[in-house]
């Protein structure tokens, strides 16, 4: 059996990144929130909407290993790219809002826009190597 090795890695990085995003959003972000006097209402959106991606992540994760063992590679590729591409999409927001709201904290974003990229090249290895 062949294994898609990129698929497997990008898998395994998600599953990471899952728990580090849960992990951090709990640990800091959150609890830095809590103690503020925002509304109760205001609170419960950003908790859910900073474990949606967590989630996300987490589902992307178990995805690309599901699809690294996959016998046809031809046939996951259209999840690998619609996968990739709401990546990306999500890391536009992030950026633009960045822009738009904040420019000095685009040098916060530098980190994650590097594991991105990374992130986003070994799916597009990964696709290639699908389709040999």
């Amino acid at each position: 059996m062949k294994i898609n090795i990129y698929f497997l890695i990008v898998g395994i990085l998600s599953i990471l990144f899952s728990i580090t995003h849960a992990w951090n959003g709990q640990s800091a972000i959150l609890l830095l929130i809590e103690a503020t006097g925002v509304e109760s209402t205001i609170k419960t959106t950003i908790f859910y909407v900073w474990h949606i991606i967590s989630v996300e992540n987490l589902v992307f994760g178990i995805a690309f290993l599901g699809m690294a063992f996959s016998k046809n590679q031809s046939r996951v590729k259209f999840a690998a790219w619609t996968i990739m591409s709401l990546i990306a999409a999500r890391w536009l927001v992030l950026f633009i809002s960045t822009l738009l709201r904040d420019i000095t904290g685009i040098e916060n974003l530098m980190v994650d826009s590097i594991a991105i990229i990374i992130y986003i090249g070994l799916i597009l290895l990964g696709i290639r190597k699908g389709n040999t």
